[in-house]
Order: structure tokens, then C-alpha cells, then sequence
């Protein structure tokens, strides 16, 4: 309607740039779905009397489902056979096991800790237990944004209402008390409005997002949730477990020992023992990789008759089994053995110190007298089970058998990097503190010999021991949740990494937590990063892409706010001095794009692993503020100036557009600092850039030749603004630490 079409150069920068962005988010989406298909959740179904394996969308009503430890209850179901320990955790809060036995309910989202059953499926998908509460949830808020979006949100919302009424207030200044032409009056308050808006934050986001996702996926990593990318950046603190993560997933056993040796049929006894284990691990349902372990090396027959059995719980560390001549027990040295560890420490100690891990298969007597009597709370199914356990009786012990993890090939290297960039690594583990520290000081963990046997802590000692040991020993489920607490109380930003239902709880308070897919279902569903490929290593890629987004947005989104703040500023002092605006929206568009589009797409390509400090929009506005001043008063200063001494309108204006982009191009080589070969060609590319446009588009971005008196104001000028910004600069840097201390 005014006519200045060369005002709408904003406009193709804007389409290309929606693009793009539309191109990536497709291309990150069709990777992610891919990603999905290779991760989807599955559940074995008995269906025609055989065993099939359906993807949980597949379920429909009637299906008997089969349920192992690790498994996460994929819909509403009533066991039909067997017996598991269930943690419903994730819907209750409350983090006790409980023992489901048949026509027992099973709610979808809980897990089974350990055990083995047969469900029939009562409800399936919207109608489940664990579908009505995400319902409930859809209609709360939306889950926490990340700080970052969070506050580029706020940085939108300010200019979009502070648009509108300074918009107004221009025009009428304009048009109605200067009585300048409405085709004068628009482009100049198009031009300030164009100014205010950071119109490609959130297309910069949305790419620098979407192209983390696709690099991440060729990766082997999926995220669920996008707001982990900025978490894992920020993260000072990682808890991992021993096995799964520094250890490979395999286990072996490296061989068995007699308890009691030194007599002449030794090897006689140690095959007996053997069959005995085989037997006994013939009646246990646990389905883990030490079971498995077990079961490749014990390939005796099985031939005695169970009476009953306990699954291997993590809350009592051991599992037994009642057979109808006597009772077994096995699992860690120190639960079993109790008061006569001490005989049997060394031995034990011994082998742990070589990173062995020690089981204790004993026989269990229960009796005040000495008769052999079965204690309920070691697994008579059929019998009430009270809380305690082996305190009240005694265990022989017959064997030690000794396991084994390989650590993970680049486990070294994986943990130094993390050294490097000055993040503590905690080990929690629910094996001896002494096998994990040496498996941990193999693997290269700082602070690998600061051990703690977790079985002997208070509770009310966590927040100092956290802060004093690496290793954590004999921990259990819910100790690893309060260790993560404690840590998170103490300031730090806690990430925890797990495959196995006792790392549920703690995954579920970290700040971020990372499964790997080779775990079980109910740690993958409950974490915001799953390793496909299960590789800890893989964690350094994850960490530098989410400070390569995060500083690079940050560096951006201050040469953004540079502008907004400028504009806001030189706008309200036009209404105020009643001035028009001095610069054109073809002028900004050309100074927007040589001093944020181009160098922060480039910037953003560049490796960035510096750690992420403070809070995002707090930093962008202090690093912004000593630019956008600097402009506002150069401006202003040289609008004033101009009109005392009687200098052209349109000479001003191309004066202030090279006066722009002057203190542009300094906050760019400040923010771009140390500065490197191809920062130093960004910034060299984007000088020689501005001033050919100058040249060879000076119609289309209204740039004319200026008079001498012009020349030598913009000169005088252009010289006071390095020192003022500097300054500026220092003032700004000293109020950001001031800000961070207190913090």
C-alpha cells in the first residue's frame, strides 16, 4: 500500500529459512520413525499354544502374555500361573515390592523386579490403568520446557505485546504529529518493528534441533524427550551402574571355589556342590544375565523336587529355594553369611580385589538349636513373608562362585573425556563396593579407590558420603534414589544411566536419565535417552551435541537480542523526541543478515564443547546489553547531531546502517572469541559480503552516497564506539559474575 517494495526483503529470507526448517524437521522425523521400529517395545504372547513375540500395539483383549524380570506390564492384566515381584512405582510413587500369585492384578507401568508368570489381559490400550492416567495428565500443563526454549518463549512474547503499542505510538508520532506521508511513515515503522522481532529464533532452534536428532540417530541414540539434549549439557554429574555400562552386558563365570578346601576330596565335593547348583538354579525363574551365566556353566541334570522357591530380590541381595531334604540360599557374601563374614572375608576380599564378582551358595539353617528350619521370609510362597531376613539364622556357606564382566573396549576413553571436561562420575552398583572399585579403576574413574559399602549407610549420611566417595557398594533401589536426591540437593545437574528395574527409581528423580535398549523394557520406557546399541561410549557424542546446540543458540540468540534491544530503544526514543526512525527495513535486513543469518548458521556448524554455565536468557541479555546500548546511543547521538546541523534524513539513515553494523561486526568477534581460522574467515567473509551488497544492491538496500559532513559525524562516531562498548563490555561481564556468585 505505500509502495516500498524494497522493504520487503525481509520477506524471501523468511520463506527460504521456513524451508529449510520444514526440510529438516521431515528428514529428522523420517530417521526418528526408523529408529522407532528398530526400539518398539515387544512382549511374548502365547497364542495357539506357542510363544510369539507382538509389538505392545498388537495386544488385544484375552491375550496371555509372559512376564520375566525387567519386563514393564504393557497393559491391565490378572496372573493366571507363577509368581512375581512387582514394582508399581511408577504409578503409586511408593517403591516397595510387591508379590502378585495367582488371580493377583497387574496395573500397566509397573515392572516386574523379579520372577516369572503367565497374565491374562484384562484391559488394553485407552482402557488400561496406565492410558486413563495419561489422560488425566493431557489435561494439566504440558511437561517443562527445556530453560532455553522457556526463555526464547519469553523473549517472543515480550516483543510480540511490545510491538503493538509502540507500532501505533510510531505511526501516529509519524503520520499524525510530524505530518510526514503515509508512504514515509510505514516503512520507517515497519522498520522498527522488523527490529524488535527475533524472527529467526525459532527457526534456528527448530533446525539446530533437528539436525542434533538426525546426528544423534546415525548415532545409535534415540531421544525421547528433546529437552534432554540441553539437560545432558549441562550436566555435571553422571551415576552409572558397574555392569551394562563400564562393563560389558555379557557375564561368565570365571570358575567356582569350596568355602571350606584343603581336603582330600575337594574335587569330589566341589561336583557335588556343582549338581547342587544346577539343581537349584533348575527351580528359580530369575531371568537375568547371571542367571544366565549360571546356567551355561552348571550343565549338570536336574533331579531333585523344589517344594518352593524366592526370586533374586535387589532389596535382600539373595534368592533360596526348599527343596524336600533341605534349603539353599544364593547371593551376595554379606547378606548370607552375616555374622560370619569375617571368617570368610578374606577369601572374599581376594577375589573381589582381582574385580571379581562373589557369589555365596550356602545351605540355610533356621533354627534357635540348630535344626534345620525354613524361614518364611526366604520364600515359602505358601506362607506369610515378614519383613527381615536372614538376622534371626545362619547359613553354611558351601561355595563361592566367582563372576565376571568384561569392561567395555573404550570404557577408558570414554571415562577421561568425561575428566577432561570436569564431570564427576559416581559408580552405584549393587555388587561388593570392592569389586566395583577395581572394575571402576581398570576403567580409568577418577576417585575409583573412595569406596563405601552402601548396606552400612544411614540415610542421614548420604548428602555428606555423596559428596566425599566415587563407589557405592551394595546399594539398594532405593538408596540409588537418595543418592541421586542428595547430589541434586547439593546443586549438581545429575544424570543417571541404567538397564535394569533397580535403576527405575533413580532414573526417574536424575535430571536425565539414559537406558541402554540390551536392558529391560520397564528402564527403557522410563528413560529420556536410549543407546541402541547399549554403548556407553556413545555418551561424549551426546553431551558435545547438546553444548554444540546450546552455545551456538546462545551465540546467536545474543547477536538477536542485540538488535531487538537496539530497536526497542531507538523506537521509544523517536516517540519520545518525536524524530522519525532513521532506518529503513531493507537496511536492517541487510545488516541482520551479515551480522546474525550468515555467521550464525556457520558458527552453528562448528564444534562447541565448552560447558554450559548459568542461566540462558540472564547470559544473552547481559552479553547482548553492552552492544544494544552502544548502538542506541551512537544512533541516537548521530540522529541528533544530524538534525542540528541540518544533515540529510537519507544520509543519516545510511550513515546509521554502516554504524549498525560496525558495532555488529565487534559483538560478533567478541562473542566468536578465541578466535580461530574459520571464525576469523566467517567474519572476514561477512565484511567483504556487507560491503559488496553495499556496492552492487545499494538500490535494493537503500544505501545512496552521503555528504562530507555526514562522512565525518559517522567517522566520529564509528571511532567512540569501540572504547564505549568496551566498557560497556566489562561493566556488563563484572554484573554477569556478580549474578553467578550469587547463584
Amino acid at each position: 500500500m505505500a509502495g516500498a517494495f524494497n522493504s520487503l526483503t525481509f520477506l524471501p529470507v523468511i520463506i527460504c529459512n521456513s524451508l529449510i526448517g520444514i526440510a529438516q524437521e521431515l528428514k529428522a522425523k523420517k530417521v526418528l520413525d526408523k529408529l522407532s521400529v528398530i526400539n518398539q517395545s515387544t512382549v511374548t504372547v502365547i497364542r495357539d499354544g506357542s510363544e510369539d513375540t507382538v509389538s505392545i500395539d498388537k495386544l488385544v483383549l484375552g491375550d496371555v502374555v509372559l512376564l520375566t524380570a525387567g519386563s514393564q506390564i504393557c497393559a491391565d492384566a490378572v496372573v493366571i500361573d507363577g509368581e512375581v515381584n512387582v514394582n508399581e512405582a511408577l504409578l503409586t510413587g511408593e517403591a516397595d515390592e510387591i508379590v502378585k500369585t495367582k488371580d493377583s492384578e497387574l496395573k500397566s507401568g509397573s515392572f516386574v523386579v523379579s520372577g516369572r508368570c503367565l497374565a491374562v489381559l484384562t484391559k488394553v490400550g485407552a482402557d488400561s490403568y496406565i492410558s486413563q492416567l495419561m489422560l488425566k495428565a493431557k489435561k494439566m500443563p504440558s511437561s517443562e520446557q527445556s530453560e532455553m526454549v522457556r526463555s526464547i518463549n519469553r523473549i517472543v512474547i515480550a516483543a510480540g505485546i511490545l510491538i503493538i503499542p509502540i507500532g501505533i505510538a510510531l505511526f501516529v508520532q509519524s503520520f499524525v504529529i510530524q505530518g510526514n506521508s503515509f508512504a514515509e511513515t510505514v516503512p520507517s515503522v515497519v522498520a522498527a518493528l522488523i527490529g524488535m522481532i527475533p524472527e529467526g529464533l525459532y527457526l534456528l532452534l527448530s533446525i539446530t534441533l533437528g539436525l542434533s536428532t538426525i546426528r544423534l540417530a546415525r548415532n545409535r541414540v534415540m531421544l525421547h524427550d528433546m529437552r534432554s539434549i540441553e539437560t545432558l549439557a549441562r550436566v555435571d554429574t553422571i551415576c552409572v551402574d558397574k555392569t551394562g555400562t563400564i562393563t560389558d552386558n555379557s557375564m561368565l563365570v570365571a570358575g567356582a571355589e569350596l568355602a571350606d578346601s584343603g581336603y582330600e576330596d575337594d574335587e569330589d565335593r566341589l561336583k557335588a556342590i556343582s549338581v547342587l547348583v544346577s539343581d537349584y538354579i533348575g527351580c528359580v525363574p530369575d531371568d537375568n544375565i547371571t542367571m544366565h551365566a549360571l546356567e551355561d556353566y552348571f550343565k549338570y541334570s536336574t533331579n531333585r523336587t523344589c517344594i518352593s522357591f524366592h526370586a533374586f530380590s535387589s532389596k535382600y541381595k539373595y534368592s533360596s529355594v526348599q527343596f524336600d531334604d533341605a534349603t539353599y540360599v544364593m547371593g551376595a557374601p554379606e547378606f548370607i553369611l552375616r555374622q560370619n563374614y569375617d571368617a570368610y572375608r578374606e577369601k572374599i576380599e581376594s577375589y573381589a580385589s582381582k574385580g571379581l564378582r562373589v557369589l555365596c551358595f550356602a545351605r540355610y539353617y533356621g533354627g534357635a538349636d540348630g535344626s534345620e528350619v525354613f524361614d518364611p521370609s526366604m520364600g515359602a510362597v505358601s506362607l506369610p513373608v515378614p519383613e527381615g531376613s536372614l538376622d534371626n539364622s545362619y547359613s553354611v556357606p558351601l561355595a563361592f562362585i566367582l563372576l565376571q564382566n568384561p569392561i567395555r573396549e573404550n570404557a577408558r576413553e570414554t571415562f577421561e573425556y568425561f575428566r577432561k571436561q570436569k564431570v564427576d562420575i559416581k559408580v552405584i552398583s549393587g555388587d561388593s563396593p570392592l569389586t566395583v572399585s577395581e572394575v571402576a579403576r581398570n576403567a580409568g574413574i577418577k576417585g575409583a579407590d573412595k569406596y563405601v559399602d552402601a548396606s552400612t549407610m544411614e540415610d542421614a549420611d548420604i548428602p555428606e558420603l555423596v559428596e566425599r566417595y566415587t563407589v557405592f557398594g551394595r546399594v539398594s533401589p532405593e538408596q540409588k534414589q537418595k543418592i541421586i536426591r542428595a547430589l541434586k540437593k547439593k546443586g549438581h545437574t545429575v544424570a543417571m544411566t541404567g538397564d535394569g528395574v533397580n535403576d527405575i527409581l533413580a532414573m526417574k528423580d536424575a535430571d536425565c536419565s539414559v537406558a541402554m535398549a540390551a536392558g529391560s523394557d520397564a528402564a527403557i520406557q522410563a528413560s529420556q535417552v536410549v543407546l541402541i546399541d547399549s554403548d556407553f561410549s556413545r555418551m561424549p557424542k551426546i553431551v558435545a551435541e547438546g553444548r554444540r546446540n546450546i552455545n551456538n543458540i546462545q551465540r546467536t540468540a545474543t547477536l538477536f537480542l542485540v538488535k531487538n534491544i537496539f530497536s526497542l530503544l531507538l523506537a521509544l526514543f523517536s516517540i519520545i523526541s518525536v524524530l522519525t526512525y532513521p532506518l529503513q527495513p531493507s537496511q536492517i535486513t541487510m545488516v541482520s543478515l551479515v551480522n546474525i543469518g550468515i555467521p550464525g548458521f556457520f558458527l552453528a556448524m562448528e564444534p562447541n564443547n565448552r560447558r554450559i554455565e548459568g542461566r540462558f536468557l540472564v547470559k544473552v541479555l547481559l552479553k547482548a546489553m553492552p552492544a544494544a546500548l552502544t548502538d542506541f546511543f551512537a544512533i541516537a547521538a548521530l540522529v541528533v547531531f544530524g538534525n542540528t546541523f541540518g544533515v540529510n534524513p537519507e544520509d543519516i539513515s545510511v550513515a546509521s546502517t554502516f554504524l549498525l553494523a560496525i558495532v555488529g561486526f565487534i559483538i560478533l568477534a567478541n562473542i566468536s572469541s578465541p578466535l580461530n581460522a574459520y571464525r576469523v574467515k566467517v567474519l572476514v567473509g561477512c565484511i567483504i559480503g556487507m560491503i559488496i551488497g553495499a556496492f552492487l544492491f545499494h538500490d535494493l538496500f537503500s544505501i545512496s552516497y552521503v555528504s562530507i559532513e555526514c562522512v565525518m559525524l559517522f567517522v566520529l562516531f564509528a571511532i567512540a564506539t569501540e572504547p564505549f562498548m568496551r566498557y560497556l563490555t566489562k561493566l556488563f561481564t563484572y554484573i554477569e559474575k556478580k549474578i553467578q556468585n550469587k547463584a
